[in-house]
């Protein structure tokens, strides 16, 4: 199943990789480094401060994959476009960080092919990275649509009735982004028992549709229905639309993603991974209080 080619890979946070030189091709990379699991003597930094620093500083003014590990950007930098991403955030604590990275660890050391797997913990540099899940494909809103989105998105959450919640997971996947040009390590997330997360991929999908964005999750003949509402339908079309929206369960596409490749991984890879000793994460429990919408640069954290 093709899923969402995430902020991530447009460069716009710190997952990007740069290679030595900007006008040499990209080598194999060397296996990550490890970080040293280490008990922490500093309080952990305030949920706030992450929103501030949460893309990565641009190295070059144009589109060079060689800049980030041979990733291509799927929506390009036009003056006046603005990428969006509607997405839940989350920090592992250090315990947890260290169980996700043995995880990703053992499924590197035996893969086929000796194919390049990018963890998405951390950086090159060895700080750790926020893990998210998506709530919306990248979309590009125009500048003049970014307030009245992040105003309808925010009302279409005060009148829900979501509150903060917990997800757990369950099994690891190998799947592609739309285009296919890049492979994901993921890791399922349980259905909630309120089903939350289809609610808030309601809410954000019904939203960017005013918007004549397409859906996350959704098929081209919803993306037909958006561009109709950006014309302005009749109220019963409208609500007709979320009627239908609201019956779709996707609970089996939401995960959060750990690891990605340029090269799709074999079916022996493919087939480890859904077999992953993941014992070590059945007490993991993930809590959301707020979902981040990313404009551009700028994060807007929305309390739940």
């Amino acid at each position: 199943m093709a899923l969402v080619q995430y902020s991530d890979s447009e460069a716009e946070s710190g997952s990007g990789s740069e290679s030595e030189s900007a006008h040499e091709p990209l080598q194999q990379p060397a296996k990550k480094r490890r970080l040293e699991h280490r008990s922490p003597t500093l309080p952990p930094l305030p949920a706030a401060f992450h929103d501030l620093y949460a893309s990565s500083t641009r190295v070059s003014i144009r589109d060079d994959p060689n800049l980030h590990g041979g990733r291509k950007r799927a929506i390009p930098h036009v003056e006046g476009n603005w990428p969006t991403h509607i997405y839940l955030e989350w920090y592992p604590s250090k315990n947890d960080f260290i169980k996700l990275d043995q995880v990703v660890t053992r499924l590197e050391d035996n893969s086929e092919g000796n194919i390049a797997i990018h963890s998405l913990l951390q950086s090159d540099l060895g700080a750790q990275l926020p893990l998210h899940i998506s709530l919306s494909r990248p979309v590009v809103l125009q500048t003049e649509q970014r307030t009245p989105f992040l105003a309808t998105f925010q009302h279409f959450l005060q009148d829900s009735n979501i509150a903060a919640f917990d997800v757990t997971v369950e099994g690891l996947d190998w799947v592609s982004n739309y285009e296919k040009t890049r492979w994901f390590l993921v890791l399922r997330v349980c259905k909630h028992e309120k089903d939350y997360l289809n609610t808030l991929l309601r809410l954000s999908n019904s939203s960017l549709a005013h918007f004549g964005q397409p859906p996350l999750y959704g098929s081209p003949h919803q993306h037909g229905e958006a561009k109709k509402r950006q014309t302005g339908p009749s109220g019963g079309q409208a609500k007709a639309m979320d009627e239908q929206q609201a019956i779709q369960d996707f609970s089996r596409s939401f995960h959060i993603s750990l690891a990605w490749c340029l090269t799709e991984p074999s079916p022996e890879d493919k087939r480890r991974a859904a077999k992953a000793d993941l014992r070590a994460l059945e007490d993991l429990s993930i809590r959301f209080c707020s979902v981040k919408a990313k404009i551009g640069n700028h994060v807007t954290s929305l309390q739940i």
